[in-house]
Formats: C-alpha cells, structure tokens, sequence
C-alpha cells in the first residue's frame, strides 16, 4: 500500500495546541467541579444537572445529549485553564 491510497483511513492529526484534545468530558467536568465547586458551576452555566443535586454521572448523561451545554462546560474549561496559568498554578 502506498501512502497516499485512497482507501486507507487518514492518520490521526496531531493537536498540540488543542487544550481539549485527549481529555474526557469527565475530567473537564471532573476538574470543573474541583476548581469551582458546584454551587459556583450552577452559576456559571445554570443546567439541572450543575444546580439540582449534581454529580459527575447526571452531568455526563446531560452534557453528551446536549451540544450546546457541552459547548459551554468546554468554553469555561479554557477559562479555568487561563485563570490558573494567571495565578501561577
């Protein structure tokens, strides 16, 4: 086979730069619940799943049905990412 056959599937790309890339949604809920806490998270992105007795699991069941909300959790993930780089952690 050669390397530029049709028929074999593309090589995964590498993302260097990608924060997100090779996380689970666990752990970007897993670290956004540590950082913040859950009552500061139900304020930030006010879902059921973060402000009505919140866990990891109901959180997961509703952010991988939920596009727009995993969006959200994504975008504070960065955040938390860049404030704890500001305070040298």
């Amino acid at each position: 086979m050669h390397a530029d056959d049709p028929t074999r599937p593309p090589l995964p790309t590498a993302q260097p730069r990608n924060p997100l890339h090779g996380l689970t949604l666990q752990a970007i809920v897993t670290q956004l619940a540590d950082f913040y806490g859950w009552d500061e998270l139900g304020q930030r992105i006010p879902v059921r799943c973060f402000t009505h007795d919140p866990s990891i699991h109901s959180s997961l069941k509703f952010l991988r049905k939920t596009p727009w909300a995993r969006e959200k959790v994504e975008g504070l993930y960065l955040f938390m990412l860049r404030e704890q780089k500001r305070q040298g952690r």
